[in-house]
């Protein structure tokens, strides 16, 4: 009886062991994800241009009379914000890039990428992430807030300005939103999957944060 006991319990620990998991991976991945900026120059400059053109813009008759000076500045402002987040800020903290390129027949393709996340190559961080896509959809809707005053202010002078910030801007976003839902051209059903993406991982965030 003794032996046969002893074999039941030998058997229940190895079950026991069998059963668990330790998985040091999934644990190290998600401090990486919510570890603090890991391209402080990238993220400075996601931000930087395109802050400039707005602080610029509302604030060019303070410094300056010249209308011309003003245009020309705020428009490089905005060039420079759409290469970098297009080229460089977009690969770098959120691992999403899009393009146009010209086939052999002369046609126009528009390719959008989302790098493919691992266990041993995490993308980038949460912070990363959050600051990407709060830049990158805030701006626009101040550029339309602009082209509402300058319209209803008769400020007509500056509407082409307004609409070239707008244009800029609303390109980045809708291409970044085309990545991130894998190259989806509804436009009604990519803003609806990436607003109920964005909503679920908001409310996760919440209460992760309240669990600790």
């Amino acid at each position: 009886m003794r032996q046969v006991g002893a074999g039941r319990m030998k058997q229940a620990l190895v079950d026991d062991t069998e059963d668990v998991c330790l998985d040091f991976g999934n644990e190290e991945e998600l401090a990486f994800r919510k570890a603090k900026i890991r391209h402080p120059l990238a993220t400075f400059f996601h931000l930087f241009f395109r802050v400039s053109a707005i602080v610029t813009y509302v604030c060019c008759d303070w410094f300056s009379k010249s209308f011309v000076g003003c245009f020309v500045t705020v428009l490089l402002l905005l060039s420079f914000d759409f290469w970098s987040v297009k080229n460089v800020t977009g690969r770098l903290l959120v691992g999403l890039r899009w393009w146009n390129q010209i086939d052999e027949d002369g046609k126009s393709h528009w390719v959008f990428e989302a790098r493919k996340v691992s266990s041993q190559h995490v993308t980038a961080t949460e912070a990363e992430a959050r600051i990407f896509w709060l830049g990158l959809i805030i701006c626009p809707v101040i550029w339309i807030l602009f082209f509402f005053s300058a319209l209803f202010s008769l400020k007509l002078k500056w509407l082409a300005l307004v609409i070239a910030g707008i244009s800029l801007q609303a390109a980045n976003l809708y291409g970044y939103i085309l990545c991130k839902m894998g190259g989806e051209s509804d436009i009604s059903k990519v803003a609806a999957s990436f607003l109920s993406q964005t909503v679920f991982q908001t409310a996760d965030s919440s209460s992760e944060a309240e669990m600790a």
